[in-house]
């Protein structure tokens, strides 16, 4: 349900800090079908990028419905699957976030994500007699774990898990290098971000979130605005760049559990900010569910986190809503 937004990071400094200072690491690959970034200053000036090709390997193996071995690949055709406790750990949480969101975030919306185009399945030609069918199938309330399994109502009930398992890798991998001794790093997969002390320059690292544009391609000029991460995570979700055309009609990623349709409204994209990002992804998928005013109205309810919406005004142009407490973390 997330897209790859091209958080762009404001760390050309940074980079060339780091041909300065030998004990900032800058490793990058492609993992969960999206890049990611992670650079971390190295106690013992060691390259740990051999470990977290490791480890995204093995998160891979968890998460991914596109792994046919996967644990949840083998969850959605109901094998035997043992679970693991990180998988266990993403699981308890989402349905956390799904009961304080209403349904508007719920990882057992796999049938109608691959449906409708957004999956490892091949796309159907969608009627509403088939969103009808499929939403039958839908519901987190209609899942649990007992004893380590996963029972379900329905057998044919499937689990997309891809809006909370990149940022919780995120947090994963941020821990990883906490327990080498690094003090200072940025995990970042996908536009997941989490970040911990200070860049190779001595300053907090800082984040850009892009402008919402369907037909430029984002540079760095291209940016909403700049937001400082002191101890932080965040997460940013929207629809303006994983889409598809069909009979003239837009379709978004992002499917409301409860219609089985992709959303449409005016909100673009959500920033979240959180203690940990496995948290923020998930709430800036549900936010971009529920829209810009019930949006607000279910942030209100979650003191632990802040937001930044980017929605369209009546005549069609980007405004900005912010909580609080955000305002704090933008860089002026």
């Amino acid at each position: 349900m997330k897209t790859n937004l091209f958080i762009i990071f404001i760390l050309t400094l940074t980079l060339n800090g780091c041909q300065k200072n030998a004990k900032y690491i800058y490793n990058k690959g492609f993992a969960y079908g999206t890049m990611y970034s992670i650079i971390y200053q190295s106690p013992n000036g060691k390259d740990y990028q051999e470990e977290i090709t490791e480890k995204f390997q093995e998160y891979t193996m968890i998460f991914s419905p596109y792994e046919a071995e996967s644990t949840i690949s083998k969850v959605n055709r109901n094998e035997n699957a043992k679970l693991e406790p990180v998988f266990i750990t993403c699981f308890e949480r989402a349905m956390e976030i799904s009961k304080i969101t209403n349904g508007a975030f719920d990882i057992t919306a796999g049938s109608l994500v691959n449906a409708w185009g957004f999956g490892p399945d091949e796309r159907k030609k969608m009627t509403p007699e088939i969103v009808e069918s499929l939403k039958l199938i839908t519901g987190y309330k209609k899942i649990q774990i007992k004893n380590k399994k996963i029972l379900k109502e329905n057998p044919e009930i499937k689990l997309d898990m891809n809006a909370i398992s990149k940022g919780f890798t995120s947090d994963l991998l941020a821990s990883f290098l906490k327990e080498k001794g690094c003090k200072n790093y940025m995990v970042e997969i996908g536009g997941e971000v989490v970040a911990k002390g200070k860049n190779a320059k001595r300053k907090i690292w800082t984040i850009g979130i892009s402008k919402p544009a369907e037909d430029i391609l984002v540079s760095t000029s291209d940016l909403q605005a700049k937001i400082q991460l002191p101890d932080l995570a965040m997460a940013t979700s929207g629809n303006y760049r994983n889409f598809y055309v069909e009979d003239g009609k837009k379709y978004a990623h992002t499917i409301d559990p409860k219609t089985g349709y992709p959303v449409q409204h005016s909100l673009l994209s959500t920033t979240v900010l959180a203690k940990d990002c496995m948290t923020a992804d998930a709430f800036a998928t549900a936010f971009m569910v529920l829209g810009m005013d019930l949006g607000v109205e279910v942030a209100r309810l979650v003191p632990e986190i802040e937001i930044y919406f980017i929605y369209a005004d009546e005549q069609g142009n980007n405004q900005v809503y912010m909580s609080e407490g955000f305002g704090q973390y933008l860089v002026k």
